[in-house]
């Protein structure tokens, strides 16, 4: 039975993924993808937990269903810089955690 996805394009987009790179990492023609993303749907659900992980979504947001509640982000500064962070695209954001790790471990160090 067909799963009902919500805007696959758009999460691949904000991944920083194009849809031939997308396609391959899933082990799919491109021109499957754009079917799936055309109609909203895809045909066969063992796609669906490898897409998730490779777009960086859950698997319930994949699905169009709500975001399972968070614990509270922190406030102020730090918070408004998590909130724009997330925003950015996961390659992106996967950076970020990169430099903010070398800082945490030289900080530690000195410590």
């Amino acid at each position: 039975m067909p799963e009902a996805l919500a805007d696959l394009a758009r999460m691949r987009e904000r991944a920083g993924l194009g849809v031939r790179e997308l396609a391959r990492e899933l082990g799919i023609n491109h021109a499957t993808l754009l079917q799936w993303e055309k109609a909203g749907k895809v045909s066969k659900t063992e796609f669906l937990v490898p897409m998730a992980a490779i777009l960086g979504v859950s698997l319930e947001e994949l699905l169009g269903q709500p975001k399972p509640r968070r614990a509270a982000a922190p406030g102020g500064k730090l918070g408004q810089v998590f909130r724009e962070v997330s925003e950015l695209p996961r390659r992106k954001q996967q950076r970020i955690v990169e430099v903010v790790e070398d800082m945490l471990t030289a900080q530690k160090a000195k410590a």
